[in-house]
């Protein structure tokens, strides 16, 4: 074949393409649909829904995930009419920025406004070898755990798919991260240990997930995404069965009584169903182990024999354990436990053969610590929803 007959045959697929999507007709600006969240099933699917055939799919999918593509302008291998009509029905979104700020430390953190005004905060911890990006999975939270500064604001919504992803995409446009296959990109890992609990929205959190884990796209691998819950038992296996992250679990006590006040999900699901759920993970071994968080509060579940009790509860799960010193936010009652108690505390763990690092705090001077995470999103009354309707 000549490159004249090749040029004719791009034309005339180009062409079909062109018409096979006009023959949908025109779809108002603000009805077009958002690329960003759908997995490539979905992104296909919908494009054989306009009569596009799979390969235009994967186009635009690597134009979106690999090169940051937020517009269909410079998708130079789609012919030029192909694009504008791309434009009409669809969008590529990200939430907006509505602060960041930068800690003297390096942490960034943003608060993010989505399409409804709600908001949601992300944080990325810069270190020497890697980049970690903690993403949000709601809008307030599900818990009230009592020394988090996100458990006192109360849920709002989950956020979808879309909204998850588009943090990772905003995410790399900051961080300079386009295209994702450069050997010294700065966002090397994700952790969803932001607001919300991922496993209260375990849907749009496992779509999200692959579409960030698509290695023609965004391409983390999954043992380089960490997933923290608070003892959703119930869906701890289908998490690792159909997403197979890592598993991180914020215990923070040892007894559950301690564990009712500080984490109090553990009504439902105490200590030991927690930890049976950890010890039959998917996938779980001695190369790829549970992380337990823990974080350090004086009097309160810092005490040697809390640290022997820990190294108890969890034998025979492959683990480590980090020490979380206990980052303060306004109105919290709790202190931080000393260096010198939190390292008697870590010995403990160490000697029984456990790995026990105990967590720098990063960003503190901007509330972008763990446990510091939360928005002024609130949930609508009935009342209000209908004094807004009504304007």
């Amino acid at each position: 074949m000549t490159q004249a007959d090749i040029t004719t045959v791009s034309a005339e697929r180009a062409a079909a393409d062109l018409r096979a999507f006009a023959a949908r007709g025109p779809m108002p600006a603000d009805g077009r649909a958002d690329l960003i969240g759908l997995d490539r099933a979905a992104l296909t699917a919908l494009f054989a829904e306009a009569g596009l055939p799979k390969f235009r799919a994967n186009q635009v999918w690597q134009w979106i995930y690999h090169k940051g593509a937020t517009s269909f302008d410079g998708m130079t291998n789609l012919a030029k009419p192909l694009r504008q009509q791309l434009a009409e029905r669809f969008r590529i979104s990200r939430p907006a920025v509505a602060t960041r700020q930068d800690s003297v430390d390096g942490t960034i953190k943003w608060l993010m406004r989505f399409a409804d005004g709600n908001e949601a905060e992300m944080v990325f911890i810069p270190e020497t070898e890697r980049g970690t990006l903690c993403i949000s999975s709601q809008v307030g939270c599900t818990l009230t755990c009592s020394f988090c500064h996100t458990g006192t604001q109360r849920l709002v919504r989950n956020l979808t798919a879309g909204e998850i992803v588009g943090q990772v995409m905003l995410a790399l446009d900051e961080l300079d991260g386009f295209p994702t296959a450069g050997t010294d990109r700065r966002l090397t890992n994700i952790v969803l240990m932001g607001m919300g609990e991922p496993l209260y929205n375990f849907e749009n959190v496992a779509t999200a997930l692959r579409v960030i884990m698509d290695n023609e796209g965004v391409a983390l691998s999954r043992r380089r995404i960490t997933l923290s819950t608070s003892g959703v038992v119930p869906m701890m296996e289908r998490c690792g069965d159909e997403i197979g992250v890592n598993l991180a679990i914020s215990l923070h006590a040892t007894t559950d009584d301690t564990r009712d006040i500080l984490v109090p999900i553990n009504k439902k699901w105490p200590l030991q169903q927690l930890l049976d759920a950890c010890r039959t993970y998917p996938g779980v071994n001695n190369a790829r182990r549970i992380t337990f968080e823990y974080v350090m509060l004086e009097g309160i579940n810092d005490s040697v024999e809390d640290a022997k009790r820990l190294v108890s509860l969890i034998r025979g799960i492959p683990a480590k354990i980090n020490l979380i010193p206990f980052n303060p936010w306004p109105g919290s009652n709790y202190v931080c436990s000393s260096d010198e108690q939190i390292e008697r505390f870590a010995q403990v763990v160490l000697k029984a053969g456990y790995p026990s690092p105990v967590r720098t705090p990063r960003g503190r001077d901007i509330l972008a610590a763990c446990g510091q995470l939360k928005s002024e999103s609130r949930k609508q009354t009935r009342r209000e929803l209908r004094a807004e309707a009504a304007e």
